[in-house]
């Protein structure tokens, strides 16, 4: 689920919601984790897509569950393009787009004005000449994954340009103050981790992190304020609950504990108790 989050930069809750919904079908694997097939990422990159063309998300959830009562019951999401036009969720099926919602198909139309007299004029689908592409700027959260684990300065670089090109990117905020947690660097995490909460929002990892980090500080306190804000954000939070339930205890909050440490088997499955 964690690399799922970085790599597309979807939350878990959004994907945790497409999952019960069943517009993607992970496995689980020995400790009931998910394990995403690439049919699942693409529809998950699609899902995406069309909350950063800024889609609400309750019409990308009716979409979807109007297309997946559309299709048969063995016909995947990954084979369709799923596109945003305006706020309205558009597929692209063949030649033929369509609005699952209404189930209304869209036309591909140019509209000018010349002289006075408005032209509308269906788009050829494929263009005969295209002008050079422009360079596509650089992927900076991409490069930072690429750099962890063999040059971790570069890395931390790639996130700092990445937050800088995106400050909405809550995954690059995510992996920059954790990466310099690693390093020791704990003020500057701690630093990092606020900015993200000021510029890119409220998320369940990132508080997790920085509820992490505030421990190692020995600022109990504050830590469990952040857990608790972090299962805000997504209740079926495992690792959060565990954690809460850790800390709990040291504090000698029994109760609180035993709650959370259930709450956390209850997620993970027998397997793994």
């Amino acid at each position: 689920m964690r690399d799922v989050e970085r790599l597309l930069q979807l939350s878990a809750a959004t994907t945790r919601s497409l999952i019960r919904a069943g517009f993607v079908n992970p496995e689980r694997g020995a400790r009931r984790e998910y394990r995403f097939s690439f049919q699942d990422l693409i529809v998950l990159r699609a899902a995406r897509g069309l909350l950063q063309a800024k889609v609400p998300a309750k019409r990308i959830r009716r979409a979807l569950e109007s297309l997946r009562r559309e299709l048969p019951d063995d016909a995947p999401l990954s084979g369709l393009a799923i596109s945003a036009v305006g706020d309205h969720v558009v597929v692209r099926e063949g030649d033929a787009r369509w609005q699952p919602e209404s189930g209304q198909y869209v036309l591909g139309l140019d509209v000018t004005v010349e002289d006075g007299v408005l032209r509308v004029v269906e788009h050829p689908r494929e263009p005969l000449s295209a002008a050079p592409a422009a360079a596509a700027p650089p992927d900076w959260f991409s490069q930072g994954l690429a750099l962890e684990g063999t040059n971790t300065p570069g890395a931390l670089e790639a996130y700092r340009h990445a937050v800088e090109s995106e400050p909405d990117n809550v995954a690059a905020w995510t992996n920059w103050g954790r990466l310099l947690h690693e390093e020791g660097r704990t003020q500057e995490a701690a630093e990092v981790y606020q900015r993200a909460l000021e510029r890119a929002g409220r998320d369940s990892l990132l508080l997790f992190n920085q509820a992490v980090l505030l421990e190692d500080l020995g600022d109990n306190g504050a830590a469990l304020q952040a857990y608790q804000s972090a299962l805000e954000e997504d209740p079926e939070f495992a690792d959060c609950h565990y954690n809460l339930a850790r800390l709990y205890e040291s504090l000698g909050k029994p109760q609180y504990a035993i709650r959370h440490l259930g709450q956390y088997r209850r997620l993970v499955g027998p397997e793994s108790r």
